[in-house]
């Protein structure tokens, strides 16, 4: 995950830049592309203890900020 990413801003970053667990969070959607409450799950696995929303979702929206994932809407199928 050394491969830079360029932000909004011109500024350049690479995954050195992040934090552990926001890495481990680019770890598990590397392996297939997931929504808030799976990624929340596999890393409860990993860390063998609870993943707070309060510490998920502003890391989760803090890497989309910097470009390294994108951000959809899960649509229902009616």
């Amino acid at each position: 995950m050394s491969e830079a990413q360029s932000t909004p801003d011109g500024e350049e970053r690479t995954a050195h830049d992040l934090t552990a667990f926001q890495q481990n969070i680019l770890t598990v959607l590397s392996e297939e592309p997931q929504y808030g409450l799976a990624i929340k799950r596999n890393l409860e696995a990993y860390y063998d203890e609870e993943v707070n929303h309060g510490r998920l979702y502003p890391n989760l929206n803090d890497l989309v900020e910097r470009g390294f994932v994108g951000k959809s809407e899960r649509m229902s199928m009616n």
